[in-house]
């Protein structure tokens, strides 16, 4: 069993939508789980409609939004402080450095993240990659595995097979109890699919064919 896990990603939502499930079986198991959050996501472009927020409250927004996600998959949470969509443009020495020294401070022994340059988002890849240098600088008798995800249309293709297949079905009410968390994003992205609870037989099929499993490539750092 896992001593503690750390979630590396750049944004609100992407520990919900990306890992919500491994994360609650994580902590059904009593396993500790951290999430470092690169951003606030205070960029993004999905202000509600009708509109609820703007470029200046979205911030504030997103942040209680992540902290109501954290909260349903009662874990914790320290947010970076980066800015939204500027990541890749940051010195990844120095963000490798900082997530380094947290990770020394809390001694996961399983750290999650993105899988560069197979993620999509700009910033997906760069805190990926800055993530895996920060594990990299670490020695070897106390680096923590780390699952990586690629999230791209060709991922296996380029990649072959995910080494970790997490079905999360059994979790799959609580990673979209913290889906809908993020209220500010959810709606954009899943559509009719925020109704999870009222679903049909169908759209619920649908919903765990999209959302009922996990992926992750395990990093190999002798490559």
């Amino acid at each position: 069993m896992e001593k503690h896990v750390v979630v590396i990603y750049p944004h609100p939502d992407d520990e919900s939508f990306g890992a919500a499930g491994t994360i609650a079986k994580f902590r059904e198991q009593g396993v500790p789980v951290t999430y470092l959050c690169g951003t606030l996501g205070e960029m993004g472009r999905n202000m509600g409609s009708p509109t609820f927020a703007n470029r200046e409250t979205l911030p504030e927004i997103r942040k209680q939004e992540l902290l109501n996600a954290c909260k349903a998959l009662d874990i914790q949470v320290q947010m970076l402080g980066y800015r939204d969509k500027t990541i890749e443009y940051e010195n990844r020495s120095q963000i490798a450095d900082d997530l380094k020294a947290r990770l020394e401070e809390i001694k996961p022994s399983l750290v999650i993240t993105h899988y560069p340059p197979h993620a999509v988002h700009p910033d997906h890849n760069a805190m990926g990659a800055a993530a895996i240098e920060a594990v990299s600088l670490m020695e070897p008798e106390v680096r923590p595995t780390v699952w990586a995800q690629a999230i791209t249309n060709t991922y296996v293709e380029d990649l072959g097979k995910p080494h970790v297949i997490n079905d999360i079905r059994p979790y799959l009410d609580k990673k979209m109890e913290a889906i809908l968390c993020h209220t500010s994003q959810a709606s954009g992205i899943l559509g009719q699919l925020t109704d999870y609870e009222n679903l049909d037989k169908d759209l619920k099929e649908k919903a765990e064919k999209r959302l009922g499993y996990e992926q992750f490539y395990i990093w190999d750092f002798e490559k």
